[in-house]
């Protein structure tokens, strides 16, 4: 069995930084012109981190949907190298190489090649075509050949396509619900029909049930693999049950491509007395299914993978492959297989296998643990269990509180104040950035444990030592903020917003704020949905915490493919009442979505600011008709008195009696509608306004004026109509004094 060289952990951390900066640079790219410093420093990241992962040499690096390659070697399946590669992979590129010293010209022009529209691209040629033509040689791109690909297979799309069927499969698997609905059943029928979309599944179901540390759950993860493939053989055995003995094959050749420890936790597991309804399929049936599917040389190499893991036989071990090859005959083929593929491993080529060989050999064989454990000793084990309870109820007081200082908590609670305390301590300016980096790290470590309360005590840690000038950690603590806000940790703790307590809320608001406006990236991707879910509720007030800073990180969304986003980030400009935010709402007024555009004209409408009212003028001059009515309607459907600003600096600024006269019109009926004595001055200045050759206009304009003034009807209002019944001119008097006799 041929060993994969795992990749040094020190390069695994190189290009996880890599890909990290490489994804945060894009991202800035996105939001920011090429000279805004929020890039420039984006950019000089991305370039350290190059520098430092290629170690004075040519880094290069394959990429798939899902990992970055080195040398056919995953460089680990983080968040950030995930991105790193799902984005790269989107535009094509297959291989890409970085010499040592990339100038930062050249990292500006990949940057402006990636943001292109991969359609765009394709049809120059792809991205490799371009960027051979751009001569920057300290890079040099692969892309994929479509011509070869689509000769080779037509495309089909997967069964295991991350939609949303396929994720509420793989909910239900998880929660050990059963699956409903026949769009579901009919997906798992065909599931069931194909090897690499049963082992998709697997991954899948098995991929929550990690520890906080991220070690794997094993004996979690084996049950979810066993509850997904009772839900398959469930499927087929009511929808097509001669297709039973094809499915349990499709079964065993999936697992054995999962990882050995788990198929052992599978085959040896007890029996769940809850799963298996009467007349179902138990959990029994499949592993015996699956254990009887198992040639010979998959069970040597479960047997060697195990053995070469974990250095010795274990009974758990032994009683799986006594389960799975009873035969003694068959026993010893397994056997010779395995030391042969064993001898191919740095384990079997020790001095010391020989020995451990033949022990571990009579016990796979026998499977007696006799020769091995003592009488006196294997009864002390078997009684431990009530002896560890009976102490437990027996520790002195004096001793509670020092045993739960060796707690989980606990420790973590020490971890964090010590790492605090190096930061604020640290005074060598070459140990700073990676003291801060590991800083980070620990929050979101704390974030994926839930435990807010000690990640918000690191985030402001890092915020305190960011803000210190002439610290010696303040830069570090400042890109280190970045990264954490950036992180896949805090993504999906932004993503959970909904589901925890309101005081994990505020606290996970905390962090926000602390780690600076980066993170109201993450968190506007909250908004991307239709409904007001509390997730979306509970990160919009996060990011008004922010204010007018908020503006740039939701520009994204106001150009995004979905109308509710672009309508719900345009509400929340509103709610900011910025005027930085002027500009980015002012296409949506043009849109074609009267959502939309309702939102935006709302959100204008709350930035006190003259761009703002200006923006609205402008589009009622250029409107005409009922979209003039949708915008007029847009002002004074939600009755708010912070609207009437914008109506009276209308009113300023528009031609009464010329090009403006009916935006005048319709603005002197919203703030009819409206009420209130702050419009009262300006509706009686238009009242006044008058021409000899416009004298139907002129008639029009102060009739409208004084039915406003009487819907107002405030004192001020009710004034401003007797002062034009006694000092307005004769055309004034006359109309203001049938406007009163009409009340």
């Amino acid at each position: 069995m041929t060993e994969v060289t795992p990749l040094s952990p020190d390069l695994v951390r190189g290009v996880a930084a890599l890909a990290r900066s490489l994804v945060a640079a894009a991202r800035n790219w996105s939001l920011y012109p090429p000279e805004h410093p929020a890039l420039l420093a984006a950019i000089g990241r991305l370039q350290a981190t190059l520098a430092e992962a290629a170690h004075e040499w040519v880094l290069s690096f394959g990429v798939t949907p899902e990992s970055l390659l080195i040398d056919g070697v995953p460089a680990g399946d983080d968040g950030p190298v995930q991105d790193a590669a799902a984005w790269l992979h989107d535009h094509d590129i297959v291989h890409i190489t970085f010499a040592a010293d990339v100038p930062v010209a050249t990292l500006h022009a990949l940057l402006a090649l990636l943001s292109e529209d991969i359609g765009a691209l394709r049809a120059r040629g792809g991205p490799a075509q371009v960027w051979l033509e751009a001569r920057h040689t300290a890079i040099t791109i692969e892309q994929i050949d479509f011509a070869t690909v689509f000769e080779e297979r037509e495309v089909e799309r997967p069964l295991s396509d991350r939609d949303d069927l396929w994720r509420s499969i793989v909910r239900a698997v998880t929660d050990r619900r059963k699956i409903l609905g026949e769009a579901a059943q009919r997906r798992m029928l065909d599931i069931a029909g194909n090897v690499l979309a049963i082992g998709e599944l697997a991954l899948d179901v098995i991929a929550p049930n990690v520890a906080a540390d991220g070690s794997p759950m094993l004996t979690s993860q084996a049950a979810a693999v066993i509850a997904a493939y009772r839900h398959l053989v469930s499927i087929v055995d009511v929808m097509e049950p001669g297709r039973r003995t094809e499915v349990m094959q499709n079964l065993t050749a999936a697992t054995s491509s999962l990882d050995p420890r788990i198929i052992l936790q599978m085959l040896g597991a007890r029996e769940d007395p809850s799963t298996g309804a009467a007349g179902g399929v138990t959990d029994a049936e499949i592993r015996s299914g699956i254990a009887a599917g198992l040639d010979d040389f998959t069970v040597a190499q479960l047997l060697a993978t195990t053995l070469a893991i974990e250095g010795l036989a274990s009974d758990r071990l032994a009683g799986v492959f006594d389960t799975i090859a009873a035969d003694p005959a068959r026993k010893q083929r397994v056997l010779t297989l395995t030391r042969t593929l064993l001898t191919e491993t740095s384990f079997g080529q020790t001095d010391q296998f020989e020995t451990l060989w033949t022990s571990m050999q009579e016990l796979l064989l026998t499977y007696n643990e006799r020769p091995f454990v003592s009488a006196p000793y294997k009864n002390g084990l078997d009684q431990a269990g009530a002896r560890g309870d009976a102490m437990a109820g027996d520790v002195p007081a004096d001793l509670l509180a020092l045993i739960e200082t060796l707690s989980q908590d606990s420790v973590r609670r020490l971890s964090v104040t010590l790492l605090v305390d190096l930061l604020r301590l640290e005074s060598d300016a070459t140990r700073a950035p990676g003291l801060a980096r590991d800083v980070a790290a620990l929050g979101e470590d704390l974030l994926l444990a839930g435990d807010y309360a000690s990640a918000l005590i690191v985030t402001r840690a890092l915020a305190e030592q960011a803000a210190t000038a002439g610290a010696v950690t303040s830069e570090g603590s400042r890109v280190a903020l970045d990264e954490f806000a950036d992180s896949a940790a805090f993504d999906e703790t932004a993503g959970a917003l909904g589901d925890v307590a309101p005081g994990d809320a505020e606290c996970i608001g905390d962090i926000a704020v602390a780690a600076g406006i980066a993170a109201a990236v993450a968190l506007g991707r909250r908004l991307d949905v239709d409904d007001l879910t509390p997730t979306r509720e509970r990160a919009t007030a996060i990011i008004r915490r922010f204010g007018g800073a908020a503006v740039d990180p939701l520009a994204p969304l106001l150009t995004g493919p979905h109308w509710y986003a672009r309508r719900n980030a345009a509400e929340l400009l509103g709610q900011l009442q910025a005027p930085a935010a002027v500009p980015l709402l002012q296409p949506l007024l043009r849109g074609a979505d009267p959502r939309v555009m309702r939102a935006a004209v709302r959100a204008l409408a709350n930035i006190n600011h003259p761009a703002a009212a200006r923006a609205i003028h402008t589009v009622l001059r250029a409107s005409t008709g009922a979209q003039r009515q949708a915008v007029v309607g847009a002002l004074v459907e939600e009755r708010d008195p912070r609207v009437l600003p914008v109506l009276v600096r209308i009113l300023n600024e528009s031609a009464a009696l010329g090009a403006d006269h009916q935006i005048v019109i319709e603005t002197l009926g919203a703030i009819g509608e409206l009420g209130g004595d702050q419009a009262v001055p300006q509706v009686a200045a238009v009242m006044r306004k008058h021409s000899w050759l416009a004298r139907k206009k002129t008639r029009r304009l102060r009739e409208v004026s004084l039915r406003t003034l009487r819907r107002v009807g405030t004192p001020a209002a009710t004034k401003a109509v007797a002062d034009a019944v006694l000092n307005g001119d004769r055309m004034l008097r006359k109309l203001a004094r049938a406007a009163v006799l009409a009340q």
